[in-house]
C-alpha cells in the first residue's frame, strides 16, 4: 500500500527561534502590529510503500527521529493518509 506523510517539524518552544523574531520584526514594521508571537519551522511531504499503516507510521517516525528533525531541539507531528492504488 501507498501512503503519504505529511510532516511538521518545529522548535521546541524553550528552544529560541531568530528567525521567526525576523519574521515578527518584518511584519510590524510592515504595519501588522497585530502579529503576536512567529515560530518557524518546516513542512515535508513524502510518498512511501509500506505493508501496512502500522509500518508506514513506524518507518516514517524512524525518518523523521534519524534526519527530518532534529529531536535535541525540534519536536515532530505527522500525519499519515492512504493513497489510491495507480494501477488500477
Amino acid at each position: 500500500m501507498n501512503y503519504l506523510a505529511r510532516i511538521r517539524v518545529t522548535l521546541k518552544p524553550a528552544v529560541n527561534d531568530p528567525a521567526g523574531q525576523t519574521v515578527l520584526g518584518a511584519l510590524r514594521r510592515m504595519g501588522y502590529a497585530a502579529a503576536g508571537e512567529v515560530r518557524m519551522g518546516k513542512y515535508l511531504e513524502l510518498r512511501l510503500a509500506a505493508a501496512s499503516e502500522a509500518a508506514a507510521r513506524q518507518q516514517v517516525d524512524e525518518m523523521c527521529h534519524r534526519l527530518l528533525a532534529n529531536p535535541v531541539i525540534e519536536d515532530y507531528h505527522f500525519e499519515l493518509a492512504p493513497l489510491p492504488d495507480e494501477t488500477a
